[in-house]
Protein backbone atom coordinates (compact mmCIF):
# COMPACT_ATOMS: atom_id res chain seq x y z
CA UNK A 1 0.00 0.00 0.00
CA UNK A 2 1.37 3.38 -1.01
CA UNK A 3 1.06 5.91 1.80
CA UNK A 4 2.39 9.38 2.41
CA UNK A 5 5.18 7.88 4.52
CA UNK A 6 6.08 5.50 1.70
CA UNK A 7 6.29 8.45 -0.68
CA UNK A 8 8.67 10.34 1.61
CA UNK A 9 10.74 7.22 2.23
CA UNK A 10 11.29 6.94 -1.53
CA UNK A 11 12.05 10.68 -1.74
CA UNK A 12 14.77 10.10 0.87
CA UNK A 13 15.97 6.85 -0.68
CA UNK A 14 16.55 8.18 -4.21
CA UNK A 15 19.35 10.64 -3.31
CA UNK A 16 20.92 8.00 -1.06
CA UNK A 17 20.94 5.54 -3.95
CA UNK A 18 22.40 8.09 -6.37
CA UNK A 19 25.15 9.35 -4.07
CA UNK A 20 26.09 5.94 -2.66
CA UNK A 21 26.14 4.43 -6.17
CA UNK A 22 28.62 7.11 -7.22
CA UNK A 23 30.68 6.53 -4.08
CA UNK A 24 30.63 2.78 -4.75
CA UNK A 25 31.95 3.21 -8.29
CA UNK A 26 34.58 5.77 -7.30
CA UNK A 27 35.91 4.01 -4.20
CA UNK A 28 35.84 0.59 -5.83
CA UNK A 29 37.27 1.34 -9.28
CA UNK A 30 39.15 4.67 -9.28
CA UNK A 31 42.87 4.81 -8.56
CA UNK A 32 43.97 6.09 -5.19
CA UNK A 33 45.62 9.08 -6.87
CA UNK A 34 42.36 10.06 -8.54
CA UNK A 35 40.48 9.69 -5.24
CA UNK A 36 43.04 11.89 -3.49
CA UNK A 37 42.62 14.57 -6.18
CA UNK A 38 38.83 14.37 -5.85
CA UNK A 39 38.45 14.25 -2.10
CA UNK A 40 41.83 14.48 -0.32
CA UNK A 41 40.95 12.21 2.60
CA UNK A 42 41.95 8.94 0.84
CA UNK A 43 45.59 9.97 1.30
CA UNK A 44 45.23 9.08 4.98
CA UNK A 45 43.85 5.55 4.42
CA UNK A 46 44.88 2.31 2.73
CA UNK A 47 43.46 1.46 -0.66
CA UNK A 48 42.07 -1.75 0.82
CA UNK A 49 40.03 0.19 3.37
CA UNK A 50 38.79 2.59 0.70
CA UNK A 51 37.72 -0.34 -1.50
CA UNK A 52 36.00 -1.99 1.49
CA UNK A 53 34.05 1.21 2.19
CA UNK A 54 33.04 1.43 -1.47
CA UNK A 55 31.83 -2.16 -1.64
CA UNK A 56 29.97 -1.69 1.65
CA UNK A 57 28.23 1.38 0.27
CA UNK A 58 27.31 -0.57 -2.87
CA UNK A 59 25.82 -3.33 -0.71
CA UNK A 60 23.92 -0.63 1.18
CA UNK A 61 22.38 0.60 -2.08
CA UNK A 62 21.22 -2.90 -2.95
CA UNK A 63 19.91 -3.33 0.60
CA UNK A 64 17.91 -0.12 0.44
CA UNK A 65 16.11 -0.97 -2.78
CA UNK A 66 16.03 -4.68 -3.62
CA UNK A 67 14.19 -6.02 -0.53
CA UNK A 68 11.40 -3.46 -0.77
CA UNK A 69 10.94 -3.93 -4.50
CA UNK A 70 11.05 -7.73 -4.43
CA UNK A 71 9.40 -8.38 -1.08
CA UNK A 72 12.25 -10.82 -0.29
CA UNK A 73 13.72 -10.28 3.19
CA UNK A 74 12.27 -6.76 3.45
CA UNK A 75 13.80 -6.26 6.91
CA UNK A 76 17.14 -5.85 5.12
CA UNK A 77 16.05 -2.37 3.99
CA UNK A 78 15.91 -1.16 7.58
CA UNK A 79 19.22 -2.88 8.35
CA UNK A 80 20.88 -1.30 5.29
CA UNK A 81 19.64 2.16 6.33
CA UNK A 82 20.96 1.61 9.87
CA UNK A 83 24.35 0.54 8.50
CA UNK A 84 24.53 3.56 6.18
CA UNK A 85 23.70 5.77 9.17
CA UNK A 86 26.71 4.31 10.98
CA UNK A 87 28.85 4.88 7.88
CA UNK A 88 27.88 8.55 7.96
CA UNK A 89 28.64 8.92 11.65
CA UNK A 90 32.14 7.60 10.95
CA UNK A 91 32.49 9.75 7.83
CA UNK A 92 31.51 12.88 9.74
CA UNK A 93 34.24 12.13 12.27
CA UNK A 94 36.82 11.77 9.48
CA UNK A 95 35.78 14.96 7.68
CA UNK A 96 35.49 17.07 10.81
CA UNK A 97 38.91 15.89 11.96
CA UNK A 98 40.32 16.99 8.60
CA UNK A 99 38.35 20.29 8.69
CA UNK A 100 37.20 19.69 5.15
CA UNK A 101 33.99 20.80 3.50
CA UNK A 102 32.42 17.32 3.10
CA UNK A 103 30.87 17.24 6.59
CA UNK A 104 27.63 19.09 5.63
CA UNK A 105 26.96 16.52 2.88
CA UNK A 106 27.59 13.76 5.40
CA UNK A 107 25.13 15.32 7.86
CA UNK A 108 22.53 15.36 5.07
CA UNK A 109 23.17 11.71 4.22
CA UNK A 110 23.02 10.87 7.92
CA UNK A 111 19.61 12.53 8.22
CA UNK A 112 18.27 10.77 5.13
CA UNK A 113 19.52 7.32 6.12
CA UNK A 114 18.28 7.74 9.69
CA UNK A 115 14.86 8.78 8.36
CA UNK A 116 14.72 5.72 6.09
CA UNK A 117 15.71 3.45 9.00
CA UNK A 118 13.07 5.09 11.20
CA UNK A 119 10.43 4.88 8.48
CA UNK A 120 10.88 1.15 7.99
CA UNK A 121 11.31 0.35 11.68
CA UNK A 122 9.50 -2.82 12.55
CA UNK A 123 7.23 -2.65 9.51
CA UNK A 124 9.19 -5.12 7.46
CA UNK A 125 9.19 -8.24 9.59
CA UNK A 126 11.81 -7.75 12.31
Amino acid sequence: MFTTLTFWLWVATVPLVILYSYAFVAKTFFTKEKLIKMWGWPADYSLGLIRFIGVSEGAGVIGLVAPVLTGILPWLTELAAICLTVVQILAIRVHMKRHDKMAPLNFGLLALSAFVAWGYRGKLGW
